[in-house]
């Protein structure tokens, strides 16, 4: 399974899943062009893709910000030639039950969630469109699927980035790009860390392999829909949960 030569940016990239996906990315050939808010956490993860023999550049980007992700996005088509994988893993929460909910709280999430990858999908279609090859990976959740009480909208923005990966795939399948989903369950990540032991456990008790998920786990998988192999599958969400979920 090899990406050599190909292009990848992957946003949300200075920690947890996003950091994971970059580092499997370019172990397998790919040069990575990472974008986040952590200008710092970004260059120590280049140094580590390039100390590995590979090539990655760093973009500070927030996602939200609609000029922000145009003008990075020509930056990295000026630097590298070309986009031909998108990995939208972006993403926060800001949980809170519905009556409680602020709409600046709903419209923080919905933004960073879903918005921006309709933003950032729309930058780097022109360059798969003119390979004529592409991959976009949108990272949703396993609460996209079940719901989730106490965070209607981050369920809404992973629900709602399903929708968009179907309907992008629909329309840009003639020329030769996919656009899949990967939707985790139970990941061990910054977002996970502040959770009760209780709540662990509990989340524990509903997978059935037993254990929590690796932010490897889920990269291997965004990995595997970005390679040649994969050519064939779209409109697909990819549930990396350990059994948590079977739908």
């Amino acid at each position: 399974m090899t990406l050599a030569g190909r292009v990848a940016l992957i946003t949300g990239a200075s920690q947890g899943i996003g950091r994971a996906c970059a580092l499997k990315l370019a172990q397998a050939g790919a040069m990575v062009a990472v974008a986040a808010r952590s200008q710092e956490k970004l260059q120590e993860l280049v140094a580590e893709i390039e100390h590995a023999g590979g090539k990655a550049a760093a973009f500070p980007l927030d996602v939200a910000d609609e000029e922000q992700v145009k003008s990075t996005f020509k930056a990295v088509i000026s630097q590298f030639g070309k986009i031909e994988i998108l990995v939208n893993n972006a993403g926060i929460t800001r949980d809170q039950l519905i009556l409680r909910m602020k709409r600046a709280d709903w419209d923080a999430v919905l933004n960073t969630n879903l918005t921006s990858a309709y933003l950032c999908t729309q930058q780097a279609i022109g360059s798969m469109l003119r390979q004529r090859w592409g991959r976009i990976v949108n990272i949703t959740s396993i609460f996209g699927e079940i719901g989730q009480a106490g965070q209607a909208n981050y369920t809404a923005s992973k629900a709602g980035l399903i929708g968009l990966t179907k309907a992008i795939a629909r329309e840009v399948a003639s020329r030769n790009i996919t656009c899949n989903a990967v939707a985790p369950g139970f990941i061990e990540t910054a977002m996970t860390t502040d959770l009760s032991p209780e709540l662990k456990e509990t989340a524990l008790s509903h997978i059935p392999l037993g254990r929590v998920g690796t932010v490897e786990d889920v990269a291997y998988a965004v990995r595997f829909l970005a390679s040649e192999e994969a050519a064939y599958i779209t409109g697909h969400v990819l549930d990396v949960n350990g059994g948590m979920h079977m739908g």
